[in-house]
């Protein structure tokens, strides 16, 4: 049986937009940077990221991107905009990104604790 070697990287936030972020951190989460990736294996590392309020978003994008839920109840689809989201919890922005990036597998879940936003 082979041990598993995480790594940790440092990654500032400053500046970036969301979703190449998101994907530079899918990569790295997902083990796709190494040599020896498995699909099958979670061999990805453990990604901190800093200065998660000063993301850059470019176009019209705070007005315009929605994020949508619903209750499970007749008539209960409810939204909000990215802006609202953002200021609110700007770190479940970054997390959804990230999140949706990652293929649809049972270890999507284990896979995003790795990722520790401050």
């Amino acid at each position: 049986m082979m041990t598993i070697d995480r790594k940790i990287h440092k990654i500032d936030a400053t500046g970036k937009a969301v979703g190449r972020l998101a994907s530079q951190i899918a990569i790295l989460l997902r083990g796709k940077n190494k040599p020896e990736f498995t699909p099958n294996i979670d061999n990805g590392d453990i990604v901190y990221v800093n200065n998660i309020k000063e993301l850059k978003f470019t176009g019209k994008k705070l007005e315009k991107n929605l994020y949508k839920w619903h209750s499970g109840y007749p008539g209960g689809l409810k939204t909000a905009k990215l802006r609202d989201v953002y200021q609110k919890n700007p770190e479940q922005v970054l997390k959804k990104a990230v999140r949706e990036m990652l293929p649809p597998i049972k270890a999507r879940d284990a896979i995003l604790k790795r990722l520790i936003i401050n």
